[in-house]
Order: C-alpha cells, then sequence, then structure tokens
C-alpha cells in the first residue's frame, strides 16, 4: 500500500496519447487553462466507460510530452485492470474517449492513437496474451502519489458541472462556442411540416427536444430515468452500456433530478437533430410513462403534475 493512497494498488500502467489531426495537438489543449478540464472529464469518462466504474482506475499524472499526452494510471483491483485491458484491446476505450471529446471541446472528430506501456514493456506487442500483460502492469509499482494538480481537476470538474445545471436552468441559449450545454433547435422546430407521430389517436409534429422538455423530463421522470436510458439506448450509441450506470453513480449525490437531466443531456449531445421529441415519446410509452407524455405534449397543460 502506498502512503497516503486511498487504496492498494495492485499496478501501474502509462497512456500514450496522440490526435493524428493535425490541427489537434493535445499537448497544447492541456495546457491551456480553459481546455485542460474539458480534457480531463473526457478522459475520466472514457476510463470510467472502459472499467464500468468511475473508480475503477486512478488517474495519478497527467504528462504533456509533444506529440504525447502520457496518463500515469493506477490499478486498484484485478478485475478493473482486466476490463480496462479488455477495452482497450478491442478499440472500445479509444472510441470512447473520440467521443468524449468530440463532445467536450466541441469539435468535430478527434481521431486517436494509443500506446500502452508498463515500465519498459510496450503493452500493444502482446494484447492478444491478457495474462502477460497483466504480468508487466503487476510489476510497476506506482513511483507516485496522485499530483496535487488531478485532485484540483477533480474539485474543478464538480464545480463545470454545478455551474453547468445552474446555466441550463437560466439561458436557452448558449454564448460559447465551447459551451457543454445541448444543442438544442431553435425552439424544438419541426423537423418536415410532413413528419408526424401518433399518441393517443391523434397526430403531433415531430421536432427536436426544447431545453422545456429537458427539464420537465428531469422533474418528472424520478426513479424510472434508467428505465427510459435503456429504451433510449437501442438507437443510440451515445448511452450504450456502461454510460447509464456511469451517470448513476456519477451523479447519485445530487438526486434522481440530475441524474435524469445528465440522461437526456447525454441523449442529445449525442444525436443532435435526431434527438427528437418523437423518440422520447416512444421511450416514456414503452415504460408506461403515459402521463409524463401528456405533460410533454401539452396535454396537461391546466393541470398540476403529480
Amino acid at each position: 500500500r502506498m502512503a497516503g493512497s486511498s487504496a492498494p494498488w495492485i499496478g501501474s500502467a502509462y497512456l500514450f496519447l496522440q490526435s493524428t489531426c493535425k490541427t489537434v495537438a493535445l499537448p497544447s489543449l492541456y495546457e491551456s487553462s480553459q481546455q485542460k478540464p474539458s480534457i480531463f472529464k473526457a478522459l475520466k469518462l472514457a476510463l470510467a466507460d472502459s472499467t464500468g466504474s468511475l473508480n475503477g482506475v486512478d488517474v495519478l499524472k497527467v504528462h504533456c510530452s509533444h506529440p504525447h499526452l502520457i496518463i500515469q494510471l493506477k490499478f486498484c483491483k484485478q478485475e478493473n485492470c482486466r476490463r480496462f485491458l479488455q477495452s482497450y484491446r478491442e478499440g472500445a476505450l479509444q472510441e470512447s474517449l473520440q467521443n468524449h471529446l468530440q463532445l467536450s471541446l466541441a469539435m468535430s472528430k478527434v481521431p486517436l492513437e494509443m500506446e500502452l506501456k508498463a515500465g519498459s514493456e510496450h503493452l500493444d506487442n502482446m494484447l492478444k496474451d491478457e495474462d502477460r500483460c497483466l504480468e508487466c502492469i503487476y510489476k510497476e509499482k506506482p513511483d507516485r502519489l496522485r499530483d496535487e494538480e488531478i485532485t484540483e481537476l477533480e474539485e474543478c470538474l464538480k464545480s463545470l458541472v454545478l455551474q453547468q445545471n445552474i446555466n441550463n436552468m437560466a439561458a436557452k441559449d448558449c454564448m460559447s462556442p465551447n459551451s457543454l450545454c445541448p444543442p438544442y433547435a431553435s425552439q424544438g422546430s419541426s423537423l418536415s411540416p410532413d413528419v408526424t407521430f401518433t399518441f393517443q389517436e391523434q397526430q403531433f409534429a415531430n421536432r427536436t427536444l426544447t431545453l422545456e422538455d429537458h427539464q420537465k423530463f428531469a422533474k418528472l421522470v424520478s426513479k424510472k430515468w434508467k428505465q427510459v436510458g435503456r429504451s433510449l439506448q437501442k438507437n443510440c450509441r451515445g448511452l450504450r452500456d456502461p454510460v447509464i450506470d456511469n451517470l448513476a453513480l456519477e451523479y447519485d449525490r445530487e438526486g434522481l433530478y440530475e441524474q435524469a437531466y445528465q440522461l437526456l443531456l447525454r441523449f442529445i449531445q449525442s444525436e443532435g437533430k435526431k434527438a427528437t421529441i418523437a423518440r422520447l415519446i416512444a421511450a416514456l410509452e414503452e415504460n408506461g410513462l403515459t402521463s409524463l407524455s401528456e405533460e410533454l405534449l401539452g396535454l396537461h397543460s391546466n393541470e398540476d403534475s403529480s
């Protein structure tokens, strides 16, 4: 056990990241005080996706060594280490990080190359032999405690989430090009005059989700937000496992409203203009939430919602 560490370690490794896009230099972005929290957030979420747990991998330090961004990782459980290796080997970690960077940095695409090392061993050359990779990782004792900078970034990330929620509640438009606010269309504009859907034998114009839809959903869906998420997940890569469980863990302290809000935020960010009221209504109906569907469609405009 490392002195002062919160959990016993089983091994350590270094993850090397490099953007293959000439206009995106990850070390430069990380060295920017404005972009650093966004890079760190994307990294944390991707690592959580890879292990199924927000605490599956501990980031000890992030090194900037142009053109690489090098992340020193500490593993505290064998199961998490195996999951990480599997995700890395199958390309899921790479895809997840590319998606999170795209959302956090508001860029069209951030293609990446990755390399994994444990000491002098290049694990990419032995990925098919998982036990050998684990042996190499286990031989490497983490040589440091978590940097103060990483601890500060963790706190900064919590503050960003808080501020984002305040902004989402207070404003309808996102002024900053790097804002993490969802890309709402202009007041939920109709996709096409011919596009409609049927609900309770009535025809409704399909439209993109609005901020008002987002807030009503978060307020009224209550404990069933995860079930609705599973329904949306069927046609939304941004909600695939283990994203929904990670959201439940990450926002457990904030409560059901925030968990539901973050779920729909992920759906809207992932699907863009395809995040429509028809898709949300279908997911709600699949889970017996007729009253909430009626509320979103304005059928309860003169009633108090329970």
